[in-house]
């Protein structure tokens, strides 16, 4: 008989470990960190913009030298790659190409390098601090 080795894709036992942590905090109740980051608000800060998140764990931080996948634009809609810095349980977004910014967002690409997470190892969720139309709305 031919022995079966089922191979388990790292990105499956990703999925299945955020399933089972949602399962413990909202089924079961427990308290532990079952989402990463996610968006909550925004400031304009003069040149830069400051974003909150609910589910920052024990903290933020960033896979790698440094935070990437955030864009930025201004009045004019025009978003360009943008700076980003983690300042205790916020980042700091600004690109000397936007001097004042009104919106950022963060993962909003086809297959987008990003690499916010908290500290307990899960991802941010992509997001949009703009309500802006985009291209494909009217296909609805």
């Amino acid at each position: 008989m031919i022995s079966k080795r089922f191979v388990v894709s790292p990105i499956a036992i990703d999925v299945g470990k955020k399933l089972a942590l949602a399962a413990l905090a909202i089924a079961y109740g427990q308290k532990v960190v079952h989402s990463g980051p996610i968006y909550r608000s925004m400031r304009i800060e003069g040149d830069k913009i400051r974003l909150f998140f609910d589910h920052v764990g024990s903290g933020l931080v960033a896979k790698g030298d440094k935070l990437v996948g955030f864009t930025i634009a201004g009045a004019d809609r025009k978003f360009v790659d943008a700076k980003a810095k983690i300042e205790g349980d916020t980042v700091l977004v600004w690109s000397e190409e936007v001097s004042e910014p009104v919106a950022v967002r963060y993962g909003w690409a086809d297959n987008p390098n990003c690499n916010l997470y908290n500290k307990e190892g899960l991802p941010a969720s992509p997001f949009r601090t703009d309500d802006w139309e985009g291209l494909t709305d009217k296909n609805r």
